[in-house]
Order: structure tokens, then sequence, then C-alpha cells
């Protein structure tokens, strides 16, 4: 069992192998300016075990998808239409950043639970869609994972890990 039961064969319509709705844009007015519209598991059923699923991404002008990572995929991203600064972080020791700009119909990828990033560098609307090689890739996003934890990770813990003072730590979890 990959985390969903299967569903019965004699039940399965059309339906649990179709999503209508990535023609739609996302509403972008929040505060990263960004949305994500996901075509997972959840959405459609009959990606049950297949290993795969994607999602439509719409950034306002300078919106961006904060650093995150997918515990379970690595994604493919395509750019339809506008401008993106994208890139990952490789892991420990170097911590390489690696990135570039990517104009309309570019593609890069990001590899499995490397923390990575997109941002709109533009004064346009962008529009893209990623594939991720995972029913259900999951999302961690960094900020959240360090400063949004319940309970709170220790503000000692914080301050030292990141060399800043306690008060600084404890005002970044009190936005979460």
């Amino acid at each position: 069992m990959n985390g969903l039961a299967c569903k019965n064969p004699a039940w399965v319509q059309a339906n649990d192998f179709s999503f209508s709705g990535l023609h739609n844009p996302g509403n972008t007015g929040n505060p990263f300016g960004s949305a994500v519209t996901p075509v997972t598991v959840a959405q459609i059923p009959g990606l049950n075990t297949l290993g795969i699923s994607m999602v439509r991404i719409d950034y306002a002008p300078w919106g961006v998808v904060a650093p995150h990572y997918h515990p379970r995929a690595t994604e493919i991203l395509t750019v339809i239409e506008g401008s993106l600064e994208v890139g990952f972080v490789t892991s420990n020791p170097d911590n390489r950043l690696i990135s570039k700009t990517l104009q309309k119909g570019d593609v890069f990828v990001f590899p499995v639970g490397l923390v990575h990033f997109q941002r709109n560098i533009g004064h346009m609307n962008v529009v893209a869609i990623s594939g991720l090689s995972s029913q259900n890739p999951g999302v961690s996003t960094i900020a959240n994972v360090v400063f949004g934890s319940k309970p709170d990770i220790s503000t000692d813990i914080l301050a030292k890990a990141f060399q800043v003072d306690k008060n600084i730590v404890q005002q970044i979890q009190w936005r979460f």
C-alpha cells in the first residue's frame, strides 16, 4: 500500500483519472505573491501507486515560492509564461547554490530532498507547471518548519544555530 488503499476496480470511473481547473489562475493575493494548485492523489484518485503528480504555480510580479523541499519527490518545472529565477542548494558540506533565470519554455529540475525556490523577476504574472515524481510529494517550507513548529523549537537552540539574539528568534516565531 503506497499511502492509500486501492479502490475496488469495479467502482473505478473516469472521474478517478481526471481533474479540471489548471486553466484557472491561482490567487496570488497573499504575502508570498504565489499560488500552487496541486494535482496529486488527493485530487485524482487514479494516481494512487503511479508515482506522479503535478502542480500549476502562479506568481504575481516579484512573487516567490519560499525555500522548501519535497521529501518524496524530484520536481521538474516548465515556465509557461514569463521569467523566473529558480535555484536549489546542494547538501552539506558544500551547500552550493545552483540557480538560473528561466524564460518561457525553459525547464529546470529540483532533485528530491534539496531546498529550492522560485521568484518572478518581472513586472507581469508568471505561470509554471511542475511534474513531481510522487503521487504525494509532500512539502516542507523551511521557515515554517524551523520557526513555526508546534511546540516551538527552543529559542536557545535556534539562536545558537542561526547565531542571532534570542529576541530575534522570538520575533520570528511570533509571526508563525
